[in-house]
């Protein structure tokens, strides 16, 4: 038996949610795992924050945080491996001379700066498509996707509406990446004010610098200032049991994305049994396939750039995201109504649960540090 570090972010984004997960279940079946490879030490990046988690499992856990933090300042030698999550900027500084780097990437022009971090680590990419992506630039990598986190996230009994509408879904911090403004304003000019169908929206960004503002102001323009009864936008969501209710409310989950490293917000939505209109590109076809989501083929491609999240010339987040036809994201949405109709539960969709279980997540890190 050999040990290893971990250095994580522990929060309620992505990246936070993921490491949350992975040390969630390791401690949970740390016999089994120990036998692989023996958690020995923590590292944190940032301050720590599992407000979005149950209340008894942030109890349980900060003092096993404490205890592994302890121990990494106490005791740890560089020559241990580590299993770090983390952005690239911000990976070329390591606790580990062997560090193995779970990173999410999203576009398709790697860096001078971003490919030189890479090969400074053993890298892990969450989507066949990035590897693609650096694999063109002399970068290997290990592929490691995502997994279902059934510890926040389940099927719930309850009745949310009774009036025989359904339901679509766009989740996602809004920005230009995820193709919000497009999809949302494309369903609104067929569905809107048509109470057969209702649209809900939890596209917060709380990463604007006024956010309150901001986020008012992009919901104005994303509905031409009108009012539309049937579409609604939510603010943040700050636990998980809030957001696993909002996802199971939903019939259909929108995903046309730009880029993605995984999405997370539509694999869960699907993998709970909602029906999905999901874009065949990226991180996505990992996996959605046509069986579990109505698939739109991208239409081409265009620049990232925002001015704010992707700014050209920058050492990071170089390139572009995948476009989409309205039209056929339309016709995409008329084929995820008749499967509503013909059966409200996703059942193929269910199965990424298991295909894509924490369990095989985490053994699959262990395996490779």
């Amino acid at each position: 038996m050999s040990n290893f570090s971990a250095h994580l972010p522990i929060n309620n984004v992505s990246f936070g949610q993921t490491s949350i997960l992975f040390l969630r279940t390791y401690l949970d079946n740390v016999e089994e795992y120990s036998k692989i490879k023996d958690l020995s030490s923590l590292f944190l990046i940032g301050q720590p924050d599992m407000s979005a988690q149950d209340a008894t499992f942030a109890e349980e856990i900060g003092p096993v945080v404490e205890r592994l933090m302890k121990q990494g300042m106490e005791s740890h030698h560089r020559d241990t491996p580590c299993f770090k999550l983390w952005h690239l900027n911000g990976s070329m500084e390591s606790v580990s001379n062997d560090p193995l780097l779970l990173t999410f990437y999203e576009l398709d022009a790697p860096t001078k700066a971003e490919i030189n971090i890479a090969k400074n680590n053993r890298i892990a990419l969450s989507s066949k498509y990035s590897q693609e992506v650096f694999r063109a630039y002399g970068v290997e990598s290990l592929y490691l996707p995502l997994a279902f986190d059934d510890y926040n996230f389940g099927k719930s009994n309850k009745t949310y509406t009774d009036d025989g509408r359904i339901t679509f879904t766009v989740c996602g911090k809004f920005e230009k990446r995820k193709n919000h403004a497009k999809m949302i304003q494309a369903w609104i000019k067929k569905y809107g004010n048509n109470p057969k169908y209702f649209l809900q929206c939890a596209i917060y960004n709380g990463f604007l610098p006024n956010h309150e503002e901001q986020n008012q102001a992009i919901t104005n323009h994303l509905t031409g200032g009108q009012k539309y009864f049937n579409v609604n936008f939510y603010g943040h969501m700050l636990q998980n049991s809030v957001y696993n209710d909002f996802l199971n409310s939903t019939n259909i989950m929108l995903g046309m994305s730009g880029g993605e490293g995984w999405g997370l917000p539509e694999f869960t939505a699907t993998a709970l049994g909602k029906h999905a209109v999901i874009m065949n590109a990226h991180g996505y076809k990992d996996w959605a396939d046509k069986e579990n989501s109505v698939l739109v083929n991208p239409s081409g491609k265009q620049e990232a750039y925002d001015n704010f999240f992707f700014n050209k010339g920058a050492p990071f987040n170089q390139g572009n995201i995948f476009d989409f036809d309205e039209e056929e994201f339309l016709a995409g949405c008329e084929e995820a109504i008749k499967r509503v109709e013909a059966n409200p539960v996703n059942e193929a969709g269910i199965k990424l649960q298991e295909n894509f279980s924490k369990e095989r997540f985490v053994k699959t890190v262990l395996e490779n540090i």
